[in-house]
């Protein structure tokens, strides 16, 4: 699956009340700066198949209009997406995005 071309048909986001408390409460996360990653660039994002079991899932590392770097998981539901998951990003993965990031823009 191209996510190029699958970010390219979203239309919007679909919130489950529980992630929305989740990410919140045990990550300090709110769902506009989980959004705004995905409006950012670059945005990295890979098919996560160790827990795709019974959906396709993705993770993906970005930042915020701030510049907070946050990592996600999510799914597509039709042209939506819905975060699973979202936390800060470790200091391995950090180093990974910040490396993306320079190649990006040379």
């Amino acid at each position: 699956m191209d996510m190029r071309q699958v970010l390219a048909h979203v239309t919007g986001f679909d919130w489950d009340e529980g992630n929305l408390d989740k990410s919140l409460l045990k990550h300090a996360v709110t769902f506009w700066e989980a959004e705004e990653v995905f409006l950012n660039r670059p945005l990295v994002v890979h098919p996560d198949r160790e827990h795709s079991a019974s959906e396709q899932r993705f993770y993906a590392f970005g930042k915020t209009d701030a510049g907070r770097r946050l990592f996600l998981v999510f799914t597509m539901r039709q042209t939506l997406i819905r975060v699973i998951s979202t936390r800060d990003m470790t200091r391995r993965e950090r180093a990974a995005y910040e490396h993306h990031e320079k190649k990006s823009h040379s």
